[in-house]
């Protein structure tokens, strides 16, 4: 009984291992398919929605690809250290088995007390080479497991390198689009000498953004997100680093969220808005200010590059920008661990809402626990 139970659990085990590779070779196809997507987007007639689309899918596949092949690791480590802690095991089983394989069949049925030892040792032999054969059978799908994971993290590193490519030329392709892009309603036009007199006479992001309003907003938002409130999407893949109003390590609160998210992910409108402002601002750094609805402002900052220009009104899901840092190599990522995980969330992003100049939890609008 406790065999059997034994011989379950190893079957078991193999089975999570084989979803484990599974795992792994459904993202490479998944990196394939965005290849295929990068490709088709340049007859698009939509590039910009097809390229975003695009970057999306190779930043999916990749998250996946990641995650596949550190289960396999993980995995093959394991099995590997259940082989090597059995190895005395091992080591007699193949002992056996060498003296079965060179023994004529007539001796090792022949038992020197006479026919009764014989009769004998045949019940013990029927009763033995079953378990032989299952520790056999459970060694020879280890072995091959390991083989199977090996052999995945040998062709990882091309994968990996042609989804990080991939990626890299479609962000470069997303941000040409948007440059040449000219079919946006413009709600404003923005006049740079007083929105830079407005930058050097306002200490807070409340005075700017009143300032910025009474300036440039003249008649009703041409967009209305109220519907949408409480069941927005994060801007930018990635999980929540930081709540609302909590203080971080040097004891400075903020009225938003910080969210951790992995190098050059790209940023989306939660919603179609207007851009009011776009640029450097106090020591929010790089940020854009998006008019979802009368009244309310989403302020995002911590981006490498900014998107769009002050007054056009965007739609749901349209590139904002870009973060920062750099993506770690594909031979950085094969080798990366728990100390050494380059790459990984290791850019932030914040986000403010503001509901008639007064800041409000994000959790209002967003659904924080999604990503």
């Amino acid at each position: 009984m406790i065999r059997l139970v034994f011989i379950l659990m190893l079957a078991t085990s193999t089975a999570a291992a084989q979803s484990t590779g599974e795992a792994a070779i459904a993202a490479a196809e998944r990196l394939a398919l965005a290849g295929e997507s990068l490709t088709a987007a340049a007859s698009a007639s939509d590039r910009v929605s097809a390229l975003t689309e695009t970057v999306k899918a190779y930043e999916d596949g990749l998250i996946a690809m990641r995650a596949g092949l550190r289960r396999a690791a993980i995995r093959q480590k394991t099995v590997e250290a259940e082989l090597a802690a059995k190895s005395d095991e091992v080591g007699r089983l193949l002992g056996v088995l060498q003296t079965m394989g060179r023994a004529p069949t007539p001796l090792l049925l022949l038992h020197p007390s006479g026919p009764m030892g014989t009769a004998r040792g045949g019940m013990m032999l029927a009763d033995v080479a079953p378990a032989i054969q299952a520790e056999v059978t459970v060694l020879r799908g280890q072995l091959e497991e390991v083989a199977l994971l090996r052999g995945l993290q040998e062709t990882a590193a091309a994968k990996l390198q042609d989804g990080l490519d991939g990626a890299q030329t479609a962000r470069a392709a997303l941000s040409a689009a948007i440059s040449n892009r000219s079919n946006l309603p413009l709600r404003f036009t923005e006049d740079p000498i007083q929105t830079a007199l407005l930058l050097a006479s306002t200490e807070t992001l409340e005075a700017f953004a009143g300032g910025l309003t009474e300036a440039f907003i003249d008649g009703e938002t041409p967009v209305d997100a109220m519907g949408q409130k409480g069941a927005l999407t994060m801007p930018v893949q990635g999980q929540l680093l930081r709540a609302f109003d909590t203080p971080d390590a040097a004891g400075i609160r903020r009225p938003g969220v910080i969210v951790a998210a992995r190098p050059r992910a790209l940023v989306t409108a939660p919603a179609a808005s207007t851009i009011l402002f776009r640029g450097q601002l106090l020591d929010y750094g790089n940020v854009i200010i998006l008019e979802p609805a009368a009244d309310v402002l989403f302020v995002i900052a911590g981006l490498a590059e900014v998107f769009g220009e002050a007054g056009q009104v965007i739609p749901e899901g349209s590139p904002i920008g870009l973060l920062g840092g750099e993506v770690p190599s594909a031979r950085a990522i094969l080798t990366e661990n728990g100390a050494n995980s380059g790459g990984v969330a290791s850019q932030t992003l914040y986000l403010e809402v503001r509901e008639g100049q007064s800041p409000v939890n994000p959790a209002d609008w967003f659904v924080l626990d999604a990503n």
